[in-house]
């Protein structure tokens, strides 16, 4: 039978976003001032007040609604590196009665104009450097250059910027559209699938403001808008970044230091300045920080706790983290399709249950199923499956899948393989879907098999994932058959330079290339996956044994 969390359920809210966020005037839980700076930007101190992020947003869904005619469910897309403008450009759009569907700025055009496309944008929010991608993925899906708009510090000349999409007329008083708070989606955010293109999961206003106030539930107690102030260099575009960074902030009061991307000593620099107490992570920075000479160089001892997702983290690495800088490490455990987070390790367990994702959080169940999707007793390994107010209504325009996400009793099935000790910690010990992690990002093999499968002189391949220890991470690897009469030599660099330009960063073949005589494949065509893994595995365990003699 299913379980239920320890924690005390929640109400699932029932205002839309916008009034649970800024519509608090007799919530107790409000116990910062409107003047308050929530987003602080890294680079240039530029900083954003509650009421400032409010009135913005507020008058940028004026102007959607007056010079854009935005309607009901249009949705914008949001193509940048961490901008404290972000936010008050996603509310305002919900403001409107609008969806927002952020994209990866490091997408191809081909990649853009696909979610594009897929999520029916009417338009989108970009910077500078970017905008040539832009241009061409709007052109690509008929999206006129009038609705794209610029974000950031610098204006670009021919392209209004998003504080100036302002109504000029006083004569009409807007007001917030309605909307339904369990139906309508708030945020279109693309997942990649094991079918080869990512899928747009839908996202209710109630999704994610349920999972705000659970996440409260799991670490409010232990921070205050007083005297704590966060790190944000997760991207805004990924839902980690999305509700654990920007909607908290908002929500709870707590600064947030504002990065456009990663950088070891910019990241040192700022926690010394800012004296950073809390810092939402992924396992390669936990691998900086337990290894890289540079870390001696900083103090860096304000940070209270690190807070590790998006990726496995190992023991080992929490544990040098610890004696290297006394900095405790805890884990937590989502998804896109859950707004994201079901589980997160108490602080003070953070030292006895290393390894854990931590506990189920409030008003979720859960149960185990097997292979044959059977369920399991508690305490015994199977694929997670979560019910609660915070799982997605669905994938965008795809009812199969949407239909195969779920169990027939309505749990989500995660995909992801482990168990709970006695105590309710959970484990996660293998991933049933066949999704590579590269730092966090998801990549799907299919995707990379489609692509590679183009090159002239492939005939055959198979995309796994491998771990790299050096960076802490999966990295993609093909596994290519070549069409008959192709050397091998030279081959690899050419199938890694090729790939790259057609991919985004994340998705380049780090794992590098290797040539077989067949690529294994079930009766059906199926690619037998755990067979290609294992020759990965007889491999990596032969160079380490050649090493050893060595």
């Amino acid at each position: 039978m299913p379980y239920e969390s320890s924690y005390p359920p929640i109400t699932p809210p029932k205002e839309d976003m916008w009034t649970f966020l800024f519509e608090r005037q007799n919530d107790p839980t409000k116990d910062f001032p409107d003047t308050q700076p929530i987003y602080i930007d890294a680079n240039t101190d530029r900083s954003l007040t509650y009421a400032e992020v409010r009135d913005q947003a507020k008058a940028f869904g004026i102007g959607l609604k007056s010079l854009w005619e935005w309607r009901k469910n249009d949705v914008l897309c949001v193509f940048s590196t961490n901008n404290i403008d972000t936010p008050a450009i996603t509310w305002g759009t919900l403001w409107a009665g609008g969806c927002i569907t952020p994209a990866n700025p490091a997408y191809t055009v081909d990649e853009l104009t696909f979610q594009l496309k897929d999520s029916g944008a009417k338009g989108i929010v970009t910077i500078p450097p970017f905008l040539d991608t832009v241009k061409a993925a709007c052109k690509n899906v008929g999206i006129p250059e009038d609705r794209i708009l610029i974000m950031g510090d610098k204006k670009v000349l021919n392209y209004t910027h998003w504080r100036d999409l302002i109504d000029p007329s006083t004569s009409v008083r807007w007001r917030k559209t309605k909307v339904n708070v369990t139906k309508d989606v708030a945020f279109l955010v693309y997942s990649s699938g094991t079918t080869g293109t990512p899928k747009g999961v839908m996202l209710s206003h109630q999704n994610v403001a349920s999972n705000i106030a659970q996440l409260i539930a799991g670490e409010s107690e232990n921070l205050s808008w007083k005297t704590d102030k966060i790190l944000a260099f997760l991207p805004f575009f990924h839902i980690y970044g999305l509700t654990c960074l920007i909607h908290h902030a908002i929500y709870t009061g707590r600064p947030l230091i504002v990065m456009d991307k990663f950088d070891l000593e910019h990241f040192c620099k700022l926690v010394q300045k800012h004296k950073i107490t809390m810092v939402y992570a992924v396992p390669p920075v936990i691998l900086l920080l337990a290894k890289h000479p540079l870390i001696a160089n900083y103090d860096l001892s304000s940070i209270r706790m690190i807070n590790s997702g998006a990726a496995p983290l190992t023991e080992e690495l929490v544990k040098a983290v610890w004696a290297r800088l006394q900095i405790p490490i805890k884990q937590g455990y989502g998804l896109s399709e859950t707004a994201p987070v079901t589980h997160t390790q108490k602080w003070e367990l953070w030292q006895s249950t290393i390894g854990a994702v931590g506990h189920l959080l409030p008003s979720l169940s859960v149960k185990y199923i097997d292979e044959d999707a059977n369920e399991v007793p508690r305490g015994q390994t199977g694929e997670i499956c979560v019910k609660g107010p915070n799982v997605m209504l669905g994938y965008h325009n795809k009812p199969d899948a949407t239909k195969n996400a779920f169990t027939e009793d309505g749990f989500f099935r995660t995909g992801d393989v482990g168990h709970e000790d006695k105590d309710g910690n959970v484990y996660i010990t293998d991933r049933a879907k066949e999704l590579i992690k590269y730092k966090g990002f998801q990549v799907p093999p299919a995707e990379l098999e489609g692509k590679l499968a183009a090159h002239p002189k492939i005939a055959d391949v198979g995309v796994v994932g491998v771990y790299d220890e050096s960076i802490a991470s999966e990295v993609p690897r093909a596994y290519i058959v070549l069409t008959p009469g192709v050397k091998e030599e030279g081959m690899e660099k050419e199938i890694v330079d090729w790939i790259a330009e057609r991919v985004a960063h994340y998705k380049r073949l780090r794992g590098g290339v290797r040539f077989v005589e067949a690529i294994p494949k079930s009766p059906s065509g199926k690619i037998l996956r755990r067979l290609i893994k294992l020759m990965a595995k007889e491999e990596m365990e032969k160079a380490k044994t050649v090493k050893a003699k060595l």
